[in-house]
């Protein structure tokens, strides 16, 4: 079986960051269709980004509080392979969205306490996957439902055990995964603002560092897992 942590890549929009993310070994490669975010892109460079991804990898796409007509365009654009949701999305809603569009579904939990871990609960028989996430500071100025860089207190997540399996996210960099992964015992990470230089511009040496550190790979000539990325538009940032 194999135990390696899983790690997912959210908010790309430019070819690099995309290139770096499979070549370092990214398992999961989102793309946030949430027009607020820096991150945002439109389901037309989605597409053009994933037609780069080899099959190996799964592609999420990350919503807020969406519609079925959102929905409905963005997939007939982009093939995803996984449905994020990241607002205030019901259980029942959670279950309408996988029924409909026939798709595996994640649930992002917001967390400041135990008790938001007990509502995970009541999305375990809807969502396919769950993602735990820090909330953000009250006076935070312009906070978005996601990629806010918000950390919460990880010894919530001991001994804590789900009916789906789960990511942890919220905070997480380079420099502190390890020290998450050994207290949570996450065996799925994900990580946006904590891999770029400036809000929405991912930086490809923080991608790999990312990856190496939630690994535990000290080697910057690790072998590549996945291949089959296309290398052109690599290092240029999609135009709008």
């Amino acid at each position: 079986m194999d135990m390696a942590v899983k790690v997912k890549i959210c908010g790309i929009n430019a070819a690099d960051a995309l290139g770096a993310a499979v070549d370092s070994g990214a398992d999961f490669v989102g793309f946030v269709f949430y027009p607020p975010s820096p991150r945002a892109v439109t389901p037309e460079q989605a597409h053009d980004l994933a037609s780069r991804v080899p099959a190996s990898v799964r592609k999420v796409g990350l919503f807020v509080d969406p519609d079925d007509a959102l929905l409905e365009r963005t997939l007939a654009v982009v093939a995803l392979d996984l449905i994020q949701l990241h607002g205030r999305e019901t259980p029942e809603r959670v279950a309408q969205i996988r029924a409909r569009f026939g798709k595996p579904v994640m649930k992002a939990i917001k967390v400041a306490a135990a008790a938001d871990l007990d509502r995970a609960a009541a999305f375990e028989a809807a969502a396919d996957w769950l993602l735990f996430d820090g909330v953000p500071p009250k006076d935070m100025k312009n906070a978005l439902p996601g990629g806010n860089a918000a950390l919460f207190d990880w010894s919530l997540l001991k001994g804590r055990s789900f009916a789906r399996p789960w990511m942890l996210s919220g905070g997480l960099d380079p420099a502190n995964i390890a020290e998450a992964i050994r207290t949570t015992e996450a065996r799925c990470v994900d990580v946006s603002s904590g891999v770029e230089s400036r809000p929405g511009v991912k930086d490809p040496a923080r991608i790999r560092a990312f990856i190496r550190a939630a690994r535990g790979i000290g080697k910057e000539d690790e072998p590549r897992r996945h291949e089959g990325t296309k290398k052109e538009g690599r290092g240029k940032k999609k135009e709008s």
